[in-house]
């Protein structure tokens, strides 16, 4: 991948997802391979400009395609063409039996609600939204046995697995109605969002892994093997 760009806008970086079927958030060990190696420094985190961190959501709310951390546990959008074979890969490569009963738990309240805020999510799984496993001072202190941190971390499984993905991001506003902070997620799982078919993919999840590895390879001559597999 040899052509220099900039993203300037949310559409260009929605037009560039839809192009390459994936686009992480972050560097990867592929050149290139990044919204954040593509974005001028003066859109990050600006007051009064928006940019990446702002345009998740409305690119998530344009239906065309998910997102969550699916890289390595860091976030990225795949588009709903490639998702089929991303969700037939990653489920057969992370089966939900391998992530345990705390991990199935979590995914049981959120498929039965359908979608919940983070805080949502963790308490109705019986988390505290605590990071810390002890609550109080030195002469009554608590014991917190599910920690939030605990549930972020099985969610970032789930995330990786694709049986959960962002919904969108919700901010709180000011009395004035100037919005603030970094959003909250909602998290839904890609059958809620975007149908039960998403999940179904004609082929067999080793054939899915050759076609995105291939894709890929076309993309980004330069990467290794190991380099896609990682991400794949």
């Amino acid at each position: 991948m040899t052509d220099v760009f900039l993203f300037h806008s949310r559409q260009q970086v929605l037009q560039r997802v839809l192009d390459w079927g994936f686009l992480p958030f972050f560097e990867n060990g592929i050149e290139g391979f990044s919204i954040a190696e593509h974005t001028p420094e003066e859109l990050w985190f600006e007051k009064g400009v928006e940019g990446p961190w702002e345009w998740k959501g409305p690119i998530i709310g344009e239906w065309k395609c998910a997102y969550g951390k699916f890289f390595a546990g860091k976030a990225g959008f795949v588009s709903l063409d490639w998702l089929p074979d991303f969700i037939n890969w990653r489920r057969h490569l992370r089966p939900l039996s391998a992530l345990g009963d705390e991990a199935a738990h979590v995914l049981d309240v959120l498929r039965e609600k359908e979608s919940l805020l983070s805080h949502e999510l963790k308490q109705a799984a019986g988390y505290s939204l605590s990071r810390r496993r002890w609550k109080g001072d030195a002469m009554h202190s608590v014991r917190i046995e599910k920690t939030g941190a605990e549930c972020d971390n099985l969610l970032k499984e789930l995330e990786m697995s694709t049986y959960v993905c962002i919904a969108d991001f919700e901010y709180k506003y000011t009395r004035g109605g100037e919005r603030y902070g970094w959003g909250v997620a909602r998290y839904c799982t890609p059958e809620a969002m975007y149908g039960s078919g998403i999940a179904h993919c004609e082929r067999t999840p080793e054939e899915s892994r050759q076609r995105m590895t291939a894709h890929l390879a076309q993309l980004f001559p330069q990467a290794t093997q190991r380099q896609i597999e990682r991400l794949i």
